[in-house]
């Protein structure tokens, strides 16, 4: 991992951590998933850190999801290391902590990137920012979380629609239906998410960890209620994966095409 491909930085309790790849939208690659893992590792040991908040640098792209272009390049997205895979996508997705993570959601969160939005407590979001899972239009399906979480967060049929059709949700509409806790202009987006995490620092911290782990079902590091929902999502991605459309979708993505679906 380069030094500035996560960046991480100590306000007195809070840690924040940016995805600093804006020349790639945020996009993940092994760094990006071994810097988050790593960093939420740190302050899950760390008793000083009482909260988490991540975001991504610039003002167009929180994350973008999956780095195709290196995934083109024949690049792992994953790091080498069997305990960091373990961790998810992104380092984030399979990993949860008991300290507190607000997501600071500064522009679009699409694909993988909104599915990180969905493993955090808290979201604030850009008023410019939009939500989406995508990848029902190349041929793919959100299996990093997104297609169980996103349904367990708003109302069912407003998730399976925007699911469906692959749609993005504007940061509004996903605060009026209770997916964003904030909609904020840009320039406030970061002093909010520390506003609130500083509220929530000032509170017992073993407290607040209690809270969390009872309110999500954090027992030894896993959310056991998630276990069915990840070995069906397992068979499901192997057998798609398996399929001439979930061929076609990205190689049509790449060649800027309509992709010609065949249901086999």
């Amino acid at each position: 991992m380069t030094d500035t491909t996560i960046l991480t930085e100590r306000r007195s309790h809070i840690l924040i951590v940016t995805i600093n790849r804006p020349e790639a939208r945020n996009a993940v690659n092994a760094a990006v998933h071994a810097g988050i893992g790593t960093a939420l590792e740190t302050a899950e040991n760390d008793p000083e850190i009482r909260a988490v908040i991540v975001t991504g640098a610039g003002d167009k792209s929180f994350c973008a999801g999956a780095d195709l272009v290196a995934l083109s390049r024949g690049e792992s997205l994953v790091p080498a290391d069997a305990e960091q895979q373990a961790w998810g996508f992104a380092g984030m997705v399979s990993h949860p902590i008991s300290k507190p993570i607000i997501a600071a959601v500064n522009g679009f969160a699409f694909g993988g990137g909104c599915e990180i939005a969905l493993m955090s407590d808290i979201i604030v979001a850009a008023d410019h920012a939009q939500f989406g899972l995508p990848e029902v239009k190349v041929g793919l399906f959100a299996a990093a979380g997104g297609a169980f979480r996103l349904a367990q967060q708003m109302p069912k049929k407003l998730a399976m629609e925007h699911m469906l059709t692959g749609d993005p949700i504007p940061a509004a509409r996903a605060a009026a239906f209770g997916l964003v806790n904030h909609v904020v202009p840009l320039a406030d987006l970061m002093p909010t998410a520390i506003a609130l995490a500083e509220k929530i620092a000032a509170n017992a911290p073993l407290s607040v960890q209690a809270t969390k782990r009872v309110a999500l079902g954090i027992q030894d590091g896993r959310i056991a209620a998630d276990a069915p929902y990840w070995e069906h999502n397992t068979l499901e991605r192997a057998a798609l994966m398996r399929s001439e459309d979930a061929r076609e979708g990205p190689r049509a993505f790449a060649e800027k095409r309509k992709p010609e679906w065949k249901a086999r």
